[in-house]
């Protein structure tokens, strides 16, 4: 039962036809891990937290440095030096607290994965590097969990679901990228559009709460491709590698 200051803080959810009271109850109650605080963490962590996901998960091993304050809106020039899990937290609980917030100051790796992931209903990897992608999506499929997977580049954005452990012809993130992707050059290297940070981010948020209240059409399968420069969308099938290290037989 939504309390009187519930019914107001989510008032616009609650109009939309297909969210309702009983889709804010459910995601008042539902969990997700977001793993990375940064350019696309921000903007994943602030409106889940605004919409009424009522359990989240927050992990990043970094320090907030000057250079992220173009992108990393969680953060203002005072947390430089802090931890960016820590500060992320803390913007949670001021902007809604109401929402339970776990941090992991911690690297996520092959150890713990498996360990942080089953606790969660969906997983939104907003990290950028292959190595963390790679076991996020290893643990993901082999508990059983949705990912959320968004990615930005200079001005290319993208963004993808990924429910291989549904079979068939459901793939998993290594299916699209490949045993060794040809190209790790990351923001630092080739830059990076903040703003267009905040555009993918909130896309990845959106896929989120569509999947945790099963609405709309669902991206499983699909990758979005976004170019900032030129403003168009491009939607593209993700065919599942049958040779996959992850998911393949």
């Amino acid at each position: 039962m939504l309390t009187d200051s519930q019914l107001r803080r989510y008032a616009r959810n609650i109009s939309l036809e297909g969210i309702g009271k009983g889709g804010q109850e459910k995601l008042l109650a539902s969990k997700v891990l977001v793993v990375g605080a940064g350019g696309l963490g921000s903007p994943v962590i602030s409106y889940l937290a605004a919409s009424g996901v009522g359990h989240m998960g927050i992990i990043d091993y970094d320090r907030v440095e000057l250079s992220n304050l173009q992108r990393q809106t969680l953060f203002e020039t005072g947390d430089i030096g802090r931890l960016k899990a820590t500060a992320a937290g803390d913007r949670v609980s001021e902007l809604n607290p109401e929402v339970e917030v776990k941090l992991y100051s911690e690297k996520l790796d092959e150890n713990n994965a498996r360990q942080l992931v089953k606790d969660y209903d969906i997983v939104a990897d907003t990290c950028d590097n292959f190595a963390t992608r790679f076991v996020v999506n290893s643990a993901c499929h082999r508990e059983r969990k949705t990912l959320v997977s968004g990615a930005v580049r200079g001005f290319d954005g993208q963004l993808a679901v990924f429910k291989s452990y549904l079979g068939d012809e459901n793939p998993c993130y290594r299916c699209f990228v490949g045993s060794d992707p040809n190209d790790e050059r990351g923001c630092s290297d080739v830059g990076v559009l903040g703003a267009f940070t905040g555009v993918i981010g909130s896309l990845q948020a959106v896929e989120v709460i569509k999947e945790l209240l099963g609405i709309g059409e669902s991206l499983a399968g699909h990758l979005l491709l976004f170019d900032a420069l030129t403003l168009q969308l491009r939607k593209t099938r993700i065919i599942r590698d049958p040779k996959c290290e992850c998911c393949g037989h």
